[in-house]
């Protein structure tokens, strides 16, 4: 799971990253951060981004139907 607390710049570095234009993990800041999501404390979390953004959008649309 992401971080709960956003990383400083100085240690944005120690974290993994999902780029989203490419589709792959990246250690660091590595690109743009409209190509990113994260941060995330590992790779294997990094690498199920997809994943919980799918179940995150889901939980939002249900919430956002329920209350209209």
């Amino acid at each position: 799971m992401p971080r709960q607390q956003k990383p400083s710049d100085s240690d944005s570095t120690e974290y993994w990253w999902y780029n989203i234009r490419t589709r792959r993990v990246e250690f660091g800041l590595q690109s743009k951060s409209l190509d990113r999501v994260g941060p995330f404390d590992t790779e294997e979390q990094a690498k199920n981004a997809p994943q919980l953004i799918a179940e995150r959008a889901a939980k939002w649309e249900k919430s956002e139907r329920e209350e209209n």
